[in-house]
């Protein structure tokens, strides 16, 4: 059984761990309001820019004349960007992006097909060459604050290994935010653009299409790499959101247990000190006892 030392110990433990969570708490949540007044700013932007290279890729009449739209004739490898966190204690954020992975992984070896491993984040490249997976380029540092620089740095080697044909899909694999308790797993195509679905019925709403100027081929030629940016820095975005949303609530979490665990040591230090002083008394009766 615990001595009354003993359990003062442990409590002042528990407390000086509960300052601890509630500090990185209150510095999550206020990274979290900044990446989250950054990330929905720029999701319209990213929306509309999807949407329109969508219809471009739709209505095009020369896919073929345009790197990033041409679809390979052979399969052979998978680009698969993976976004995680630079920092842990954030639940079960990191670990639901490299499960992910690991399902793309096995449905890509089912298929016959390789894959070209592209991480962001210390704790993808950490857990991930661990475990023996060969990365083809890794990028860390950026799940605090990214910026558009770094999306361009990944974009630039992602269309690098598309235009030549060293893979042909380009993926990525990252958590969407949803709410600083709430987050989607992602995982999306961006090249080859997908285009839109195309109603052959009447009775469905037709296919709405955007007037152009100047022409399509400019366009393509100006946006397409701009469009690969946009998604891969709202993916960023994304995940920076809510990398600091599930700190925030592993913290909250973990400080709330800390209080149970504090209410917990000290009903068993009051339970031990009463113990201890009906002894004493005991020990004391017992003593003027033996005088009679």
């Amino acid at each position: 059984m615990a001595t009354l030392q003993d359990i003062r110990r442990r409590i002042a433990s528990t407390q000086n761990m509960r300052k601890i969570t509630k500090a990185m708490e209150l510095v999550s949540a206020a990274k979290l309001r900044r990446a989250q007044r950054r990330m929905e700013s720029l999701r319209p932007y990213a929306g509309a820019m999807v949407e329109m290279m969508r219809d471009l890729a739709t209505y095009a009449d020369e896919k073929s004349a345009y790197a990033l739209l041409r679809e390979h004739d052979t399969a052979q490898a998978e680009a698969l960007l993976v976004i995680t966190g630079d920092g842990g204690l954030a639940g079960a954020f990191n670990a639901n992006v490299l499960r992910a992975f690991f399902v793309a992984d096995r449905e890509l070896t089912a298929r016959g097909l390789g894959h070209r491993l592209l991480v962001v984040g210390k704790k993808g490249i950490g857990t991930l060459r661990f475990r023996g997976f060969t990365i083809d380029q890794s990028w860390s540092g950026k799940s605090d604050r990214p910026t558009y620089a770094d999306a361009g740095a990944i974009a630039h080697h992602v269309i690098d290994l598309y235009t030549r044909e060293e893979v042909d899909r380009v993926r990525l694999v990252y958590n969407h935010f949803k709410s600083p308790i709430e987050q989607t797993l992602m995982n999306v195509q961006i090249l080859p653009i997908e285009p839109q679905e195309i109603y052959k019925d009447d009775r469905e709403r037709p296919p709405v299409s955007y007037l152009y100027e100047p022409d399509e081929a400019q366009i393509f030629a100006s946006l397409l790499p701009r469009y690969v940016e946009i998604a891969i820095f709202r993916a960023l975005l994304e995940s920076s959101a809510s990398e600091q949303g599930a700190r925030m609530s592993a913290m909250r979490n973990a400080s709330e247990s800390a209080d149970d665990l504090i209410a917990d040591y000290t009903l068993k230090m009051n339970r031990a000190r009463q113990a201890s002083i009906t002894q004493e008394i005991l020990e004391v009766v017992a003593g003027a006892d033996a005088l009679g």
